[in-house]
């Protein structure tokens, strides 16, 4: 498709993806993502199971810490502050998690790279706009195709969101979404509340040990010496698994955050045409203002600032 005055040009070209995933727009595939009531969710089986199996891990472990540790505790202030603290936790790492999984991560409009449309841009004779070939939208700048591995044919050929993420970060199945511009705010606190979660289920679990060794393992707990056992097992290895998985998810997504560079154009080793942003700047872009208690609070929505209109190195950046 092109026109007069400008040209068009197909982007991530890739001949096995453009043979079958054509864009129609009369389709309706599995895992599109449905936007009725302004609902953001994506149909997508693996995606699903791993979301709710977050839930479950997380609902085990608040029950081994209330009912297993914290309710036959003869401490009560001991029990009262860290159920409190604990539950807090839990509740915000979940409200996190379902607010990235149901918030639009930054979706471009798919199919809108019409003629009427690019005529409507009043373009410079010269300029390039780029076209995803899979969904047939005019990828503004720092957009990228969803995209997964898959291991039963080549890399990088199963899209899962099949659409145009603006500053796409990458796919999460665990939050069975893609993590991009609009929604990153949310998976950061997402893998801060697990990670805090984590280590005081482990501290917990360390003085529950260390209380039972001492006194009565019939007296430490409601439960049989068996079954507490067992129970604790397996909260410390949750712990230490997601502990350890959020901490470098966290790490890697403020890192990515303070140097205005998202890990698919780190791995692509993308060359920046644009304008970087100073690490407080990147930081007050994704939680939506300067620095206050807000930034923790997945509860709170906020009005993202409109990108301003900067210039490319490679020519100018347009709002779809």
């Amino acid at each position: 498709m092109q026109s007069s005055g400008h040209r068009l040009r197909d982007v991530e070209h890739h001949p096995l993806l453009t043979e079958n995933e054509n864009y129609d727009s009369s389709s309706s595939s599995s895992s599109e993502a449905d936007t009725a009531d302004r609902v953001w969710f994506i149909r997508d089986g693996c995606g699903m199971v791993c979301a709710v199996m977050t839930w479950l891990l997380v609902v085990y472990a608040d029950f081994v810490v209330t009912f297993v540790m914290l309710l036959p505790s003869k401490d009560f202030w001991y029990s009262v502050i860290n159920g409190v603290v604990f539950n807090c936790l839990a509740v915000l790492a979940l409200s996190s998690h379902l607010r990235t999984m149901l918030t639009d991560p930054g979706a471009v409009p798919k199919g809108n790279a019409t003629k009427e449309y690019m005529e409507s841009l009043q373009l410079k004779p010269g300029e390039v706009i780029y076209k995803c070939p899979k969904c047939c939208c005019i990828k503004p700048e720092r957009a990228h195709h969803c995209r997964a591995w898959d291991t039963n044919t080549r890399p990088l050929l199963f899209s899962i969101c099949k659409r145009c993420i603006r500053k796409m970060d990458h796919h999460c199945p665990w939050v069975n979404n893609c993590v991009g511009e609009k929604n990153q705010r949310f998976f950061v606190l997402f893998t801060m509340y697990i990670a805090l979660s984590s280590v005081h289920a482990l501290i917990l679990c360390g003085f529950q040990f260390f209380s039972c060794v001492r006194g009565q393992w019939t007296e430490c707990s409601d439960f049989s010496p068996p079954i507490t056992v067992i129970l604790l097992i397996f909260l410390c290895l949750e712990g230490l698994l997601f502990f350890t998985f959020t901490a470098v998810m966290f790490g890697t997504q403020i890192h990515s955050i303070c140097n205005d560079e998202t890990e698919i154009e780190r791995l692509k080793s993308e060359k920046p045409t644009w304008e970087r942003r100073l690490r407080w700047e990147g930081m007050k872009s994704v939680f939506g203002g300067p620095p206050s208690l807000l930034w923790m609070n997945p509860f709170v929505g906020f009005r993202f600032r409109r990108l301003q209109t900067r210039t490319r190195k490679g020519g100018p950046e347009f709002s779809v």
